[in-house]
């Protein structure tokens, strides 16, 4: 006997109005959360500028956030389903805004990616609740609504963040960007006592998962702590000392703390798996339900979403500072070529409800992705330090639709054969996986541009023979270590400059040179973008396949 999906849709209780204005006040937190994450990046050349960063401390004010908040995720989402998700959504929103005050006051480096820590301990607790109180109260056609606009929320913030940082920076300063969270995040916890109601999860396990929460932390912050430092510390001999907490990793050790740490990361996360098996052999409390990675459409769905946030939050890191740095726009010009991805992702959000209904949901994910591997693969190839703003933001509007089609969509394929008794664990899980690409995502595409700059500048600056080989040296040094703000430096001077009149040719050179390593960058994006769509068809056929076998 066949059941009609759509027939038994209709007979499903639709939501209430108030469940509707609790959906909007939960949007509203999911986006402090997700402006957060793209909003930094259009601000961080004035950032390094005014407390001095170098590239590698511009990669954790953009991958602390992302770090912490994977690491905490499955904890901060089992912790809800156990004590209520309106009751961690608001500790998520309030612990969120201290971070945000703190990263507003920020005087160096150390207290900024602090307060970025803070943000993502906040962020955790918000995310998953948001997600699991969707996935808990609405049902049938109600949830595939919530869900659309929950995915819409996702990728459309993301997209507006860039153009939010370029203002606030350029009329306000960069705190702006931060201090903007408070009155907002005061107004999404009125919103949240009044109109949001609590759900948890029937949860007989006893316990809490301590350790398996450390085993999280340590194994996801070694592995993109790895992806990171490699590049300054080295990735097998030492090429610097590297200390912490009073303990120093010498110059002179016979190998670099990069692989040692890396690897304590991966036995970590291996021992992760290891213990939440045993969790669930012997009935107790688990972060991670492993046995949903029997359920094809959630183990499928959640490796599309890792590799798309790989190439997705990567592209959001290395973009920015080319244009602002090589390409020598303002911050809000910058933000305003990256506010084109917001178009075109509220542009294909709003159809994305019609072109569901023609393609099915794994099809317009698929579209999605190719859109935006094949926008991304166009920007890399198109990319020089004398190409159209206007050019690349018509690019980015067609990766912004292919956005805004594959996140509404994708999320509710990973969760769509989650039992809601579930959720929480199911939500997490997928917040976690995203997460974990973002902070991925801004590790490699980082350690790519600066491997990138390493050689390409080197080369581009053979032209200007003016230069002496040490000079070019410290000129590359130099440019690697500000993230590329040494450019606007040099564009700044002119032929004023202790360059003389090879200030001009060597800031082309230098321009070309960064041009080059984000092309690169950009490539990589593309790959797991691609990846990505790989990993989509494989889903659209397992779900094709579950679909039939409900249908008998």
């Amino acid at each position: 006997m066949q059941i009609d999906p759509s027939t038994a849709a209709d007979s499903v209780p639709r939501a209430d109005r108030s469940a509707w204005i609790g959906l909007g006040v939960l949007a509203a937190g999911l986006s402090l959360i997700v402006v957060d994450g793209t909003i930094v990046g259009v601000a961080l050349p004035v950032i390094v500028t005014d407390l001095g960063l170098n590239l590698t401390d511009a990669q954790w004010v953009n991958s602390a956030y992302s770090v912490v908040f994977a690491a905490l995720l499955l904890t901060a989402g089992r912790l809800g389903d156990r004590l209520g998700r309106r009751r961690m959504f608001v500790l998520g929103v309030l612990v969120f805004l201290a971070g945000s005050l703190m990263a507003a006051v920020a005087s160096s480096v150390a207290a900024l990616i602090l307060s970025r820590v803070v943000q993502g301990v906040g962020g955790a607790f918000v995310l998953p609740a948001t997600l699991s109180s969707v996935n808990a109260t609405f049902r049938g056609k109600d949830r595939v609504i919530a869900f659309a606009v929950w995915g819409a929320v996702i990728s459309g913030m993301a997209a507006v963040g860039p153009l939010l940082g370029g203002s606030l920076t350029t009329y306000f300063s960069w705190r702006w960007i931060f201090i903007v969270n408070i009155p907002i995040g005061a107004a999404v916890l009125i919103g949240t006592l009044l109109a949001v109601r609590e759900t948890k999860a029937a949860i007989s396990e006893p316990g809490l998962d301590v350790d398996g929460l450390l085993l999280s932390a340590i194994g996801f912050g070694g592995v993109v702590f790895a992806l990171i430092e490699g590049q300054s510390l080295g990735w097998w001999r030492p090429h610097s000392a590297f200390s912490v907490l009073g303990i120093e990793w010498p110059r002179s050790a016979p190998v670099s703390a990069v692989p040692v740490i890396g690897l304590i990361g991966v036995v970590a996360l291996v021992l992760f798996v290891v213990w939440e098996r045993h969790r669930a052999r012997v009935g107790r409390s688990a972060i991670l339900d492993v046995s949903l990675f029997s359920i094809p459409t959630f183990s499928w769905g959640n490796l599309t979403a890792l590799t798309v946030a790989i190439g997705e939050f990567g592209l959001l890191l290395v973009l920015p500072l080319f244009l602002v740095n090589g390409l020598g726009l303002s911050t809000l010009g910058a933000g305003l070529v990256l506010a084109a991805m917001a178009l075109g992702a509220f542009g294909s959000g709003a159809a994305v409800r019609h072109i569901a209904t023609l393609l099915g949901t794994s099809r317009t994910v698929m579209l999605g992705l190719a859109l935006e591997a094949v926008g991304v693969a166009v920007v890399a190839l198109l990319l020089s330090s004398t190409v159209s703003p206007w050019l690349l933001a018509v690019l980015l509007a067609g990766y912004g639709a292919g956005l805004g089609l594959a996140s509404a969509q994708l999320t509710g394929t990973v969760l769509a054969d989650i039992p809601p008794e579930r959720s929480g664990q199911g939500s997490a899980t997928q917040s976690t996986v995203r997460q974990l690409g973002a902070a991925l995502g801004s590790a490699i595409l980082g350690a790519v541009l600066s491997i990138g700059l390493a050689h390409n500048l080197t080369d581009q600056l053979e032209s200007v023979p003016q230069l002496t080989p040490p000079t070019a040296q410290h000129l590359v040094t130099a440019t690697r270590d500000s993230a590329g703000g040494a450019i606007t430096a040099l564009r700044a001077q002119g032929d004023a400059g202790q360059l003389g009149p090879a200030g001009p040719q060597v800031t082309t050179a230098l321009s070309e040179g960064f041009g080059d390593a984000t092309r690169t960058a950009l490539g990589v994006a593309a790959a797991f973008l691609a990846l990505g769509l790989v990993s989509a068809t494989v889903l659209n056929s397992r779900t094709r396949r579950t679909s039939t076998m409900e249908s008998r």
